[in-house]
């Protein structure tokens, strides 16, 4: 009589936390240039570095098999990688044998091309990372993009039934005279909106003391003008959510500076090279390339257990004036945020 193989273990750190969320960085690439994510002259990954889709099929397959239960899609942009359909397809027939759900965090660029086939794959919501509604400013601040076509990839992605959720990169005198025209913008249009500390990753050119805005700063202002409620909501990350009443709509925040949410920390990230850090915030990694490619599915099961084994208790993300380096040399491009 055959005796069915045991389910493999779930990922459960040290500290007692279950990795139910994998994000993947497709690629380093990206057709902006951010000023809080990369340098203007990005020097990016040699293709040949890059996993292939097959690869990465492999190590999301050993992630739902151990209980990850949620996949992001993240670059850079993951929309200009080449053939990228092919992945989101495969990834998406996984949906239901495991995986709950697959999603993309995207810069709106290529979206118009692509919404319907993210859709027919089993995508149901993405992110749009957008930090302006004005023109001028949005190429100042991607140093090359236009809003143009960003804001046609989220009608587009509204006409093909995807659930969206703007997020907003808050940095004082940069944008933050923008964020109630945004949040109007986006409410009124069906869309949440979450806010995003910027975070001391890679040079990039801005002097991020500056510029650090503090959302517990930003929520009480909001507060004194709007009805903000609490809201029990979670979608597998780290923002804490209020209902504004006036809008009717969804606000969001995440704060890895002014409050961190490691405590309750479900998420890894596997590198477009294959490398799985652990906090975003520390250097702790695992090169799940090449246990693949040297050992296979055991090789790859055990260099999950080695990661659940070192994966930090938290960051420790400072802004100091007198230390003007990056609290990480790696750019926000590397692991997808």
């Amino acid at each position: 009589m055959d005796i069915a193989a045991a389910p493999a273990p779930l990922l459960i750190d040290r500290f007692g936390r279950r990795v139910s969320y994998l994000r993947i960085s497709v690629t380093d690439r990206c057709d902006f240039r951010c000023v809080y994510c990369m340098a203007e002259d990005m020097t990016f990954l040699p293709k040949k570095d890059v996993l292939s889709f097959e690869e990465v099929e492999a190590i999301a397959g050993a992630f739902i098999a151990r209980g990850t239960t949620k996949i992001r899609l993240t670059g850079g942009e993951p929309l200009v990688r080449r053939d990228i359909m092919d992945l989101v397809r495969s990834l998406g027939s996984r949906i239901g044998a495991g995986l709950d759900e697959l999603t993309m965090t995207t810069n709106g660029s290529q979206l118009a091309k692509h919404a319907v086939d993210l859709f027919s794959a089993g995508i149901r919501r993405i992110n749009v990372s957008l930090d302006t509604l004005d023109p001028e400013r949005f190429r100042a601040i991607t140093r090359r993009g236009r809003i143009a076509d960003v804001l046609s990839g989220i009608e587009a992605a509204r006409a093909a039934g995807l659930a969206i959720k703007i997020n907003m990169v808050a940095m004082r005198g940069v944008n933050d005279d923008e964020i109630e025209p945004m949040m109007a913008w986006a409410h009124g249009n069906g869309m949440g909106l979450t806010l995003i500390e910027g975070m001391p990753l890679g040079e990039v050119g801005i002097d991020r003391v500056d510029t650090y805005l503090p959302l517990r700063e930003l929520h009480d202002g909001l507060a004194r003008r709007y009805s903000l409620t609490r809201l029990d909501k979670s979608t597998g990350g780290p923002a804490r959510y209020v209902h504004v009443a006036e809008t009717g709509g969804t606000l969001g925040f995440i704060t890895p500076m002014s409050h961190n949410f490691c405590e309750s920390c479900n998420r890894v990230r596997l590198t477009a090279t294959g490398q799985l850090f652990l906090c975003l915030g520390q250097d702790d990694q695992v090169n799940l390339r090449d246990a693949w490619r040297e050992g296979g599915a055991q090789a790859l099961d055990a260099a999950l257990d080695h990661a659940m084994l070192i994966k930090p208790k938290g960051h420790d993300f400072v802004l100091d004036r007198t230390r003007p380096e990056p609290a990480m040399a790696r750019h926000m491009s590397v692991t997808g945020g």
